[in-house]
């Protein structure tokens, strides 16, 4: 790429900032939200254009907004201190002492033994194990920091490695593969994410009473469908150079009869993942802070010396991550809170006021997952927006329950669509098996995937069972 090619694709963001922002606000917004709107939609589409990577797009965008007044320093910065976005680091850092203790590499030979035939099945197993997991963990971001160690150890054993060109794409699949899952999963089973009850209780108010069995005959079907086809569909879009294996579960076998019972390291690393589990999967009978639980995993960790000080500062991935993640989450949460997503929600409904019921139903579904875009939450979508689109389709004639459940399993699946679409999504991100751009086309295309699933295979399943 020329000089004046490069000049020109980093200065269109700042082009599309300043236009948006030079625009008159629209009747019904402050100027505020139209300005915040103006910095977080250039930062997003300087990440799309390939102009700059996510973290300095996600800096600039902060000290923007402050330097310009726009959101105040305590707000813009809050995401700093958010419950998920310090699980997200801490667990990538538990996944580095499965690794560096010998666990994860013990772990992934017992995978591989036993379903290493073909990279296909490295990916179903990793997507059936989340399923299973799925309904004892109401935090899909503690679910990812199950997965990820296990992942991560996978790739790594099979000799996949993110610095290399090639070498990458197993890691890359089974990665997105594990991301993409947890979305699903997460619409399989009401119990398996923090936004599903917060939906369970704004469909309420619209005569629909949704209960643990209920919600898992519904999305059975439509849900079922799209984890088993996942791993097919991610090896069409992104190949990941290994095909069968059949000498891999032998091979796996034989080392794993080499590295006898396990080490003192190991020991206590699989005691602390398992106390973490425990925690996380009681936190609501127990009340316990599923962050503070990553804190005392992480605190043992490393006064057990099982991971060093030194192994954290070898992982500056970690810190970056942190530093994007915190920045879009405070940044997302506020376009809320000022009423922009609100805002847009009701315009984009106004517009299919006339149409029948079932394109209306098809609209507002479509809608609701490509504004996700816009959202580092499901939560603050479901809070901001989901009563909003299913008001707006029952006033057009969609039957209740049916927008219900479609709205409620899109406020799941569509979290794949961005690497910060879920903050479950960034721990997987942060492997640096993928690049950016890789990560939004299979976002897109797998979003795409899930909501043709749902809408063809779960809307006549809906309607039978609901």
């Amino acid at each position: 790429m020329t000089l004046s090619r490069t000049i020109v694709k980093q200065a269109l963001p700042f082009v599309l900032a300043v236009g948006i922002w030079l625009t008159p606000v629209p009747a019904g917004l402050t100027p505020p939200a139209w300005h915040l709107f103006a910095v977080f939609a250039s930062a997003i589409a300087s990440v799309l254009i390939g102009s700059f990577p996510l973290l300095p797009s996600a800096l600039l965008a902060v000290a923007a907004v402050v330097l310009t007044g726009t959101v105040s320093p305590a707000k813009a910065f809050a995401g700093f201190a958010n419950p998920s976005v310090l699980l997200v680091v801490i667990a990538f850092l538990v996944a580095i002492a499965v690794v560096k203790s010998g666990l994860g590499r013990r772990i992934s030979l017992v995978m591989v033994s036993l379903f290493g035939h073909s990279s296909l099945g490295l990916a179903y197993s990793i997507v059936i194990t989340d399923a299973l997991i799925a309904p004892g963990f109401p935090s899909n971001t503690a679910r990812g920091g199950v997965l990820f160690p296990i992942v991560l150890s996978v790739a790594s054993g099979a000799g996949s490695r993110p610095e290399e060109p090639e070498g990458r794409k197993l890691g890359g699949y089974l990665m997105f593969c594990g991301m993409a899952s947890l979305a699903v999963s997460s619409a399989l089973w009401m119990t398996a994410t923090s936004a599903n009850p917060l939906g369970v209780q704004v469909v309420k108010e619209f005569g629909v009473a949704i209960g643990f069995g209920k919600w898992l005959i519904v999305a059975a079907v439509p849900a079922l469908t799209a984890l088993l086809l996942l791993p097919w569909i991610v090896a069409r879009i992104f190949p990941p150079g290994v095909g069968r294996t059949p000498e891999a579960p032998v091979a796996a076998r034989r080392e794993l009869a080499t590295l006898g019972p396990l080490k003192r390291d190991e020991w206590i690393t699989a005691s602390i993942f398992a106390f973490m589990i425990l925690g996380w999967v009681f936190a609501d009978l127990l009340q316990l802070n599923a962050t503070s639980v990553a804190f005392a995993g992480l605190g043992m960790l490393l006064m057990s010396n099982v991971l060093g000080l030194k192994d954290v500062a070898e992982h500056g991935e970690a810190l970056e991550t942190f530093l994007w993640l915190a920045v879009l989450f405070a940044l997302s949460g506020q376009l809320n809170e000022l009423g922009f997503m609100g805002y847009v929600g009701q315009r984009l409904a106004s517009y299919i006021v006339g149409f029948s019921w079932q394109l209306t139903y098809v609209v507002l579904i479509i809608l609701y997952v490509f504004i996700h875009y816009m959202f580092v939450s499901q939560t603050s979508q479901v809070l901001a927006l989901l009563g909003v689109f299913l008001e707006v389709g029952v006033r057009g004639g969609v039957p209740a329950p049916l927008m219900s459940f479609a709205l409620l399993f899109a406020s799941s699946y569509f979290s794949v669509i961005t690497p910060q679409g879920g903050s479950q999504n960034v721990i997987f991100v942060s492997s640096g098996y993928l690049t950016q751009s890789e990560l939004y086309r299979l976002g897109l295309l797998v979003t795409l995937f899930f909501l043709a699933a749902f809408l063809i295979i779960g809307t006549p399943w809906i309607l039978l069972v609901a």
